[in-house]
């Protein structure tokens, strides 16, 4: 049962693949608080995920982009705006994706073709969004725009290879076109750096598993979920969270300001 947080908004909402991501959680919760949307994802993910589930669910639309295309982008917020019959009030950006994670390459080996489309997609993408959403002028005052991202691009992790340079670009990206939006339309900017979460795209990590456990250790409030992620998102979308802008929102259970917990203590203690 919702509370109607987000009655009468409308946005769209990219990157839902199956009922794990954090695109369809957020669909979810966004449908059960009143907002309405257009559901998007690249073609070729939309044959690997069940995203009409979601869209008959919901009773929302779908229309296919490839987010690094500004051709496709230009369509899919234009036809938005007239599906949803107005101006868009938030976008979601859940958008993630490294050929060189997904093909094995050693960081030490990257092909950097594959580097660059991992920064395109995962980053890089970010900006073209909001840039035909600022020439079509297609998002109301006090809009909320979010992207997802990961503590990697502050901290190293194995495995996550050049990914952590794409959310470092995702973040920097947040900060530089928020400072713009803002000016322009009192439209916020933000990224959430959520806690490992066993999506299908964050599985596909090396060592995810471990990465699972140590962040459970290290968290006071343990891992937040995908459910737990669609909830803030949420009140990032309402209109209670209107002078929050540029920031990179850590939603990780006190993870990222832990230098340790007595669980990880008690599990590295010789004996144990």
């Amino acid at each position: 049962m919702g509370n109607n947080l987000l009655k009468g908004k409308r946005g769209i909402i990219f990157g839902a693949l199956d009922e794990n991501s954090i695109a369809w959680k957020t669909a979810e919760k966004v449908f059960e608080e009143g907002g309405t949307f257009v559901l998007t994802n690249a073609p070729i993910a939309m044959r690997m995920g069940k995203i009409n589930e979601l869209a008959a669910k919901c009773g929302a639309e779908i229309i296919p982009a490839d987010a690094t295309s500004v051709k496709d982008l230009e369509n899919l917020i234009s036809q938005s705006v007239k599906i949803l019959g107005g101006k868009l009030d938030f976008i979601l950006h859940s958008i993630g994706m490294s050929p060189n994670v997904r093909k094995g390459r050693d960081y030490g080996d990257l092909n950097y073709e594959w580097m660059l489309k991992s920064l395109d997609v995962s980053g890089i993408s970010f900006h073209k969004v909001m840039q035909v959403a600022e020439k079509q002028d297609a998002v109301n005052e006090w809009g909320s725009i979010m992207a997802l991202s990961y503590i990697a691009a502050q901290r190293t992790y194995p495995g996550y290879s050049d990914m952590a340079q794409a959310k470092s670009v995702l973040e920097s990206i947040a900060r530089s076109y928020g400072s713009r939006y803002g000016k322009l339309k009192n439209v916020r900017v933000n990224t959430i750096s959520q806690s490992p979460t066993p999506t299908t795209a964050g599985s596909g990590v090396g060592g995810f598993d471990v990465f699972l456990d140590f962040a459970e250790k290290m968290s006071p409030l343990g891992n937040a979920t995908a459910e737990e992620c669609a909830n803030y998102i949420v009140i990032m979308f309402s209109d209670y969270t209107r002078k929050v802008t540029m920031q990179n929102l850590m939603h990780d259970g006190g993870f990222s300001t832990s230098g340790i917990t007595d669980d990880l203590v008690e599990t590295l203690t010789p004996g144990n």
